[in-house]
This record gives C-alpha cells, structure tokens and sequence, in this order.
C-alpha cells in the first residue's frame, strides 16, 4: 500500500470513530492500484490546486489523493495537486466559476450544478433512471456520456472524467419516510428538502409534494441542525462523512437518483500544460475515477450501517414501495425528457435495460 493511502486509513478511522469507541473506523477499502507507466519528461514543474466539496474521509478524497500520486510518481515530482476538501474553497457551483476565470485548477463537482453548462447532464437528474451501479457505470462509460465531457469544450472548462457520487438518499429530521405520501405530510406539511441548484431536483421534490430548498453544501450541516430545513438527499457515504447522523434521525433508501461526479480541469491551466503532462493528467483522472467508482460502491452498504449503528432509524424500500415513488415522479418525465433530448434518455433507458437483463 502506498504510504499516504495508510496514513490516510488512520486518519478516516479516527475521523468516522468519533465519540463512539464501539464503532468500526472504516470498511474493507481496496488498497489503490499500482502506479503504472512511463515516467514524463521535464517539462517544468506545476502545482495544481483542487477544490472538493467532501471530507478527507470521503471516496472522493481517496481518489483524488490517488490521482495526485500518478502525478507525483510518474512526473518524478514535477507535477504536484495541493487538495482543499470540504468546501474550504466554495461551493461545487463557485469552483466551476473560478475553474472558468482561472482562479482555481482543478474541481470535482457532482453533475446535478453542472448542467448550467452542458444541459444534457441533467439525463442523470432523472428519477429512478439507472436502477442499477452497473448500469450507471456503463452509462458514464458510454459514447452519450463521451460526448456530455467534450461538450465542455468552450466554456473554460475541460472536464476529464465521470465517477460515482453515488445513489441520492433521502434524510430528515420530522418522520419516517417510506411512501410518496409521507414526503407531501398529507395532513401535515410537507418536508422542507435541501437540493442541488438543479432544476430537475426541485421538479422531483415538488412533485413529492415537499418544500425543495437550494442550499449550497458547505451550509447544509447548520441549516439542519438550526431547523431551517428538515432533510437532505445524498449518497449514504457522504452522509456519514458528512456527520449528517448528528442532525437527522430518519434516512431513508429511496435510490432515486444516481448522481456522478466529474473531474474537472481549468481551460487555462490545461493550456498551460505540456501536450505530454496533458496526457498524463487525462490519464491518471480515468485511473482515479475508476479507483473512486470501487471505493464507493464499498463505501455504500457500510456507510448506512454505520448510520444505524451511530442512532438512524432507517427504512429500506422495497420494491412494491419504490414503485410508488416512479409511479408519483412520472410528470418528472413528461415535463424534462423532451427538454433534455428523447435520444438521450432513451438511450440511457436502452443501457439501463440492457444491465438489468444481463
């Protein structure tokens, strides 16, 4: 194992330990894979600054520490990534705009506030769309999903690869939720849901009958905490990282949307780069995401354990449950399917078909 991936596993141990001694400090990570390849000749030395929304014990940290280390090993250190995590440097949304005016190198955003520049990323704001991981992956891997990256192009901003942010997950603070109808209060009020500044989330929740809040990330902890709203949706992993378990006691797997990451690069500063030192940032991105893909997927299960053990009373669906929510959503489809492009999601719908029959 690499030396910083154990002094790292030391550190998300004591980090997710906590108050609670009884607690186990991390899942079975993988360990990240060897650094292969050639070393790149000197071209100059270059710092990059990434801005992360996540914690250091996040997969998204993990991995953007591993897609630092190509850098390092394979560039002799020439090439080095400086990581700023838990929003120090803004929210997803105020870094792609640094990423734009060249104040900010890197970024690693969720593709939900993305879609103010490619709108065709909003296909993985869909509800209930990818039903699967599998099926995500083989749609983040497929040409449609090539072509959202190199829709990039022009805006000041080259977008590198896709990644698992995860399956969105819903959390609150007022009641159990295990049916459309718990979310809308019927003859209470409807929850109040953090979102993504993400027109097709707002869409989900209002046609839920919830009050949907866009709220940037780095507020959501004292947002909640301070009653201003009642829950949140995101990745168990990132709830669990996030300490979310201190301030919302139902968590519910709803699975409703699955939402990717995207490695991102400043126009200018990829501009900068040597045509060998791009190849190699290109490069060693496909290895992180792929990395990070792994980390989540084992992140996930565990981390809503761990959110049980830690005092969330948390409701799995089952299938007959999850049903009515698709059944509730549908006018999500009608209204954004054709805004989005009926190619698109048809082929996502192809993709997501196709995995479940394999």
């Amino acid at each position: 194992m690499h030396p910083f991936f154990k002094r790292t596993l030391l550190i998300t141990g004591a980090a997710l330990l906590g108050t609670g001694a009884a607690h186990a400090q991390t899942p079975a990570l993988s360990d990240p894979p060897d650094i292969e390849g050639a070393t790149v000749g000197d071209h100059g030395s270059v710092t990059l600054r990434m801005g992360l929304g996540l914690a250091e014990t996040s997969p998204q940290y993990l991995s953007s520490q591993y897609f630092a280390d190509i850098l390092d090993q394979r560039s002799e250190g020439r090439i080095s990534v400086n990581i700023f995590p838990n929003s120090q440097l803004g929210d997803d949304v105020q870094m792609m705009e640094m990423l734009q005016t060249g104040t900010l190198d890197m970024t690693y955003p969720s593709t939900s506030p993305a879609t103010g520049y490619v709108s065709e990323l909003a296909v993985f704001d869909l509800p209930f769309l990818l039903p699967t991981r599998e099926a995500a992956i083989e749609a983040m891997r497929s040409d449609a999903a090539q072509e959202m990256l190199d829709a990039f192009d022009g805006t000041g901003i080259k977008a590198l690869a896709f990644s698992e942010n995860g399956f969105r997950q819903l959390t609150n603070s007022a009641r159990p939720i295990a049916s459309p109808e718990d979310v809308a209060g019927l003859d209470v009020r409807g929850l109040s849901v953090r979102t993504m500044e993400n027109p097709v989330h707002l869409a989900i929740w209002q046609t839920l009958g919830a009050n949907p809040t866009p709220m940037a990330f780095g507020e959501l902890f004292s947002a909640m905490e301070q009653g201003v709203v009642d829950g949140q949706e995101n990745p168990w992993s990132t709830i669990l990282t996030s300490n979310f378990y201190e301030v919302q006691e139902y968590g519910s797997e709803t699975r409703h949307v699955y939402t990717p990451f995207i490695k991102m690069i400043s126009q200018r500063a990829w501009d900068r780069l040597d045509p060998e030192y791009q190849e190699l940032v290109q490069e060693a991105a496909l290895q992180a995401a792929d990395y990070e893909i792994q980390l989540a997927s084992e992140y996930d299960d565990w981390a809503r354990d761990q959110l049980e053990e830690r005092g969330m009373q948390v409701t799995r669906l089952d299938d007959e449950q999850i049903a009515a929510f698709q059944q509730a959503v549908q006018p999500v489809y009608d209204e954004w399917a054709p805004r989005i492009g009926e190619d698109l999601v048809a082929e996502f719908q192809r993709i997501a078909e196709s995995s479940m029959s394999q």
